[in-house]
């Protein structure tokens, strides 16, 4: 019984699926060559992260394909429906990356916030010679505690980046529908736990009460943060999106930026990717990371983990 993991599985995910009797491949097979491939090895399982695209092309033209897994949480690169209704498991690993993905919108905040993605442009290139005019030039920065993070989306991701930043000593508020109230719990190392209730208000609200805010929304057909919403932000926000590429409107985003109704974003996601546009690479109060949010060695081991433990539960 083999399985396919054509965008890589953590060893941790292997060593599991290979006790339970399972082979796995790790071969990258070219998108257009998958369905020769999975035909010729009579793959079972496919196994993907972003990259791998799984349509109805697969879908139909694999008859020995029993179930797809997603490494990760969104599964808009899957056509989730329909290999459903054509009778295959599809799995993700909603809970695995949620503190990874949160970490690194931390990490872009407390960047931005003391200049580090623009001081670590400019440092190789002058810091010997303008060393003085650069140390005065990113000597204005602010702190995240008492500060107010608003979360666009509050399910795990956004929960876990809310812990966090409770920890930092921000407030917290939130906007989705879908959780009008959430108790969140706080562990600590030695044992401790803090619990602290949250209501979700209007998205609007959130948006106007947020010094910065952070989006962890699914792959919409309509921008969560467009023109109208950014006009809504305080005067020198910043913003965050490491959820899905299309969630913010990049053009507004930018103009936002240039005419300095925002200080700086911090983007893992873009719409174009893998190619996002020159305007946002180059632009000088972004921070940029290329879709790393789960790019964590913890978080890759507790995704392969995850999945081959759902894998031996379906196929068995």
């Amino acid at each position: 019984m083999k399985i396919l993991a054509n965008d890589g599985v953590s060893q941790s995910g292997i060593s599991v699926l290979e006790k339970a009797g399972y082979e796995v491949l790790t071969t990258t097979v070219a998108q257009e060559q998958l369905v020769q491939f999975i035909n010729e090895n009579e793959i079972i399982a496919l196994l993907v992260r972003s990259a791998t695209k799984v349509r109805k092309d697969i879908i139909d033209n694999c008859p020995s394909l029993k179930l797809i897994g997603r490494g990760g949480v969104g599964m808009d690169n899957i056509d989730v429906a329909y290999a459903k209704e054509k009778g295959l498991h599809v799995i993700n690993t909603p809970a695995a990356s949620s503190g990874s993905v949160a970490e690194l919108v931390f990490a872009h905040l407390f960047g931005c916030v003391r200049y580090l993605y623009d001081a670590n442009r400019n440092m190789p290139l002058d810091g010997d010679s303008k060393f003085k005019a650069l140390k005065k030039a990113y000597a204005k920065g602010t702190e995240l505690r008492g500060k107010t993070l608003g979360i666009i989306g509050f399910g795990r991701i956004g929960q876990a980046t809310a812990r966090i930043a409770l920890g930092v000593g921000m407030k917290v508020i939130y906007s989705d529908p879908y959780m009008p109230a959430v108790s969140l719990d706080i562990p600590f190392f030695d044992g401790q736990t803090i619990s602290f209730d949250f209501k979700s208000i209007s998205k609007e609200e959130v948006l106007q009460q947020a010094d910065f805010v952070t989006v962890h929304v699914p792959a919409q057909k309509e921008y969560v943060i467009g023109k109208a919403e950014i006009a809504l932000m305080k005067e020198g926000a910043g913003i965050v999106n490491a959820a899905r590429g299309g969630v913010i409107d990049e053009v507004a985003l930018v103009e936002a930026l240039d005419s300095n109704k925002l200080s700086f974003a911090g983007l893992d996601v873009y719409e174009s990717e893998p190619k996002p546009e020159i305007k946002i690479l180059m632009n000088p109060n972004i921070s940029l990371t290329p879709h790393i949010g789960a790019a964590t060695n913890e978080a890759q081991d507790r995704i392969g983990t995850e999945l081959a433990t759902q894998i031996i539960e379906l196929l068995k």
